[in-house]
């Protein structure tokens, strides 16, 4: 073995005697490990760096556009080598094998970066109404602008025209001469907008005093139509045979004085008040959104509802057990119960008339929701129609609680049965009382939707080309089958850039690449087309807004946010 690794060294020796008669040239190339096929004259060769007997003394450093300095690019074993340190001590008074190469110096090329002060306002776009209310100028005075065309953020307009807000701020000071000036037209121009709304809310006291006088014949307004149909003609019938069913049950209970028929007659205008005030909460739903509330008042309905569980608790159930247990402490003989039997008889019949109006009304709106009955009811899906069913249903099973107690009493003469009816119906309005307010309180808070339904929804985003990934999917139901979708979304630039590059002309956009020479061409190249990137990706984003939106027509808002 020892010979091989002798005839080995005289190989390498003698190969390293051949690398040293290469022309210089070739010697400044770094090695990495081993050299791939060098060629020296006709010969080719593969060294390891290790074996080397010489190495390259050129230095390279690099310099950026701006002038500062990197410092030189350190060798192979990361030390840069300098004269007259200790490696050349050694090698003092021998005659050098190779000459010294000049210094490569290496540009690179940075972009100067731009500083941008705390309000940066250059390149911010403004509407047309926005200039002429913010600075007090004219439709004329923005023919002078220059204008821009814009995607539209709004779905009833594809693009709409838009100003630099540069433009207009030197344009209001050309029109006002100085921003003080500016300032106190401003301040003019609010004082008219308060004096114009006071004067518009006199002229509209007057205008209703008219109306009254004369009358109004204007056609029914659409608040008004929404109590003759579903959920307000529900409680426009409830609110009119429950008031009936009081007048009589309150005649009842003056002529027997039975507690039973005194907690019906509360019960009675306990339901009448609620479902009143559901009327209200229906009507006041059906207000159209303004600028404090974008959203619309649509839980106004929940916000009713829940007060009218609130006032079953404290008028009914309160007032029917506090009466109950007033005649159990002190019982009182009661009069001829036959006229109490004939009103407890209508008042069955009316409330279940009430009653089967509110069940077909739900079985209606439950079908075409794909849910079952008591589906819902437990979600409260039309809160206003669940308190009329809930109170309704009360209604009857306290009736004929009331009627067997009375009997009751009627048969063994004891008082107490007819008192222990009355804490029977404060019971039973007192649980219904609680459905309410947990079903209300429930909806109120803003819960989320149905798994399944947000499963779709997830889905349809993440089968999208240009979508890579979806986080923190939120859906929440704002009532009455209204949902509101929020997700951030991770897209994917190739596909977004890819849909850029297909609207555009290849081959002119291949010349604009060739023409670009300079680093100002260059900035100029990169900001223009992607700027336009940028507005391709907020089409994407419009787009995919509108298939959440037709696909799923519960869906009314929608929020992505971009990753």
């Amino acid at each position: 073995m020892m010979p091989a690794l002798a005839a080995q060294r005289r190989g390498w020796r003698c190969l390293n005697r051949l690398y040293l008669r290469c022309p210089a040239a070739q010697l400044s190339r770094v090695c990495h490990g081993w050299q791939g096929s060098m060629k020296c004259g006709s010969l080719s060769h593969i060294l390891p760096c290790s074996r080397l007997p010489a190495q390259s003394l050129s230095q390279v450093r690099v310099y950026t556009s701006d002038g500062q300095k990197k410092g030189p690019v350190p060798g192979p074993e990361g030390a840069v080598h300098k004269p007259g340190t200790a490696r050349d001590t050694g090698s003092a008074g021998q005659k050098p094998l190779l000459l010294q190469e000049p210094i490569q110096v290496k540009v690179k090329a940075v972009l100067k970066k731009r500083e941008y002060g705390p309000k940066y306002t250059q390149n911010n776009f403004i509407t047309g109404v926005r200039a002429i209310n913010e600075f007090c100028l004219k439709s004329s005075d923005l023919e002078q602008l220059r204008k821009i065309r814009r995607r539209s953020p709004h779905e009833d307009t594809e693009a709409f025209t838009v100003f630099l807000r540069s433009d207009v701020e030197a344009k209001s000071l050309e029109v006002w001469g100085s921003p003080e000036a500016l300032a106190r037209e401003r301040k003019r121009r609010k004082e008219a907008e308060i004096e114009y709304r006071e004067n518009l809310f006199r002229n509209q006291k007057l205008l209703k005093e008219y109306k009254d006088f004369l009358g109004d014949t204007k056609p029914r307004s659409s608040t008004a139509s929404m109590l003759l149909k579903g959920p307000g003609k529900v409680v426009m019938v409830a609110i009119c045979i429950n008031g009936l069913n009081f007048f009589f049950k309150l005649l009842a209970w003056v002529y027997t004085g039975s507690a039973s028929m005194f907690s019906e007659a509360i019960h009675s205008l306990a339901d009448t008040c609620n479902q009143a005030l559901l009327a209200l909460g229906i009507s006041q739903s059906a207000r159209t959104p303004d600028p404090s509330h974008p959203y619309g008042f649509t839980n106004m309905r929940y916000i009713a509802s829940l007060i009218s569980g609130v006032g079953i608790f404290m008028m009914g159930a309160g007032l029917s057990w506090y009466h109950g247990i007033m005649g159990l402490l002190h019982p009182q003989p009661m009069e001829s119960l036959l006229w109490a039997y004939c009103i407890l008889a209508g008042s069955l019949v009316s409330e279940g008339a009430t009653l089967l109006v509110a069940i077909n009304e739900i079985r209606r709106s439950a079908r075409a929701k794909g849910l079952s009955f008591y589906q819902y009811v437990r979600l409260s899906r039309d809160p206003s129609t669940n308190v009329v069913l809930l109170e309704d249903a009360a209604a009857v099973l306290g009736v004929t609680l009331a009627a067997t107690c009375m009997g009751l009493t009627s048969l063994t003469g004891n008082p107490y049965y007819d008192s222990l009816g009355s804490l029977g119906v404060g019971t039973l309005l007192g649980a219904v009382s609680a459905f309410l307010i947990y079903t209300n309180t429930e909806a109120l808070l803003g819960r989320s939707i149905n798994p399944e339904q947000l499963q779709r929804l997830t889905e349809l985003l993440e089968s999208d080309p240009v979508v890579r990934a979806i986080h923190d999917v939120k859906a929440t139901d704002m009532g009455l089958s209204k949902v509101r979708f929020k997700a951030e979304v991770d897209f994917d630039g190739r596909v977004v850039t890819r849909s850029y590059l297909e609207k555009q002309d290849i081959e002119q956009l291949l010349q604009e690449i060739q023409q670009v020479k300079t680093l100002e061409e260059l900035e100029a190249f990169m900001l223009k087309h992607g700027e336009n990137v940028i507005d391709t990706l907020g089409a994407e984003v419009d787009r995919l807004e509108k298939e959440l939106k037709q696909r799923n027509p519960d869906v009314r808002h929608v929020d992505l946010e971009i990753l």
